[in-house]
């Protein structure tokens, strides 16, 4: 049991950690201080639902029914080229920094809505947690254990994500550094957004 849940830990983590639009927006509402905790716990249950439902066999079935992630994909797709757009937008403008409301948030309901979208209208994330992670832990004995350490690096990871980014506050006080995130997170967004249009 120790052995699986360990295992599911460390390639629930190493799959997570990689860079990408969930990870992107929860790094720069972090920064500002704005919802952080709804926020990461928004991602970590939502990757919870999906590690169980792998877990549980679900992945199989995504697998036998690929139209499923082909609409998932296009629309996915179609939200991180606008969302690009938006951090190429800011970054053009400028003038964006931790004192003011600029390329933030304006309200919680707003902020879990681009969370929930980017979380949900990625094709990677079912990949990753229901059909890759869900079809792991078949190999490990009691699956579940795999998938328990699975979702703790989940949780792991984003508070460490969301409440972690404060030591890069003082970096952000000045609208250039503002200026690079914007144009990392959008090109970013669009390198995602043509992975996704590209996959065969």
């Amino acid at each position: 049991m120790f052995e699986a849940t360990v295992a599911g830990f460390a390639l629930g983590f190493s799959l997570i950690m990689a860079i990408g639009a969930q990870n992107a927006f929860v790094l720069r509402q972090g920064l500002r201080g704005q919802y952080v905790l709804p926020l990461v716990l928004t991602c970590a249950v939502s990757d919870a639902i999906l590690i169980t439902a792998g877990v549980a066999g679900f992945g199989g079935l995504i697998s036998a029914n690929p139209w499923a992630l082909n609409v998932v994909r296009w629309g996915g797709a179609a939200f991180l080229f606008v969302y690009g757009a938006m951090n190429f937008r800011a970054a053009f403008r400028g003038g964006d920094k931790l004192d003011d409301g600029g390329g933030s948030a304006r309200s919680l309901g707003a902020a879990l809505a681009t969370c929930l979208t980017l979380t949900w209208a990625n094709p990677h994330v079912y990949l990753d947690t229901v059909v890759l992670l869900g079809g792991i832990s078949a190999q490990y004995e009691p699956s579940w254990a795999f998938g328990l350490g699975a979702v703790c690096a989940s949780f792991a990871f984003f508070f460490s994500l969301g409440f972690g980014a404060r030591l890069l506050r003082p970096v952000f006080t000045s609208a250039t550094a503002w200026r690079v995130l914007d144009v990392i997170v959008g090109l970013t967004m669009w390198v995602i957004a043509a992975s996704l249009l590209l996959a065969p």
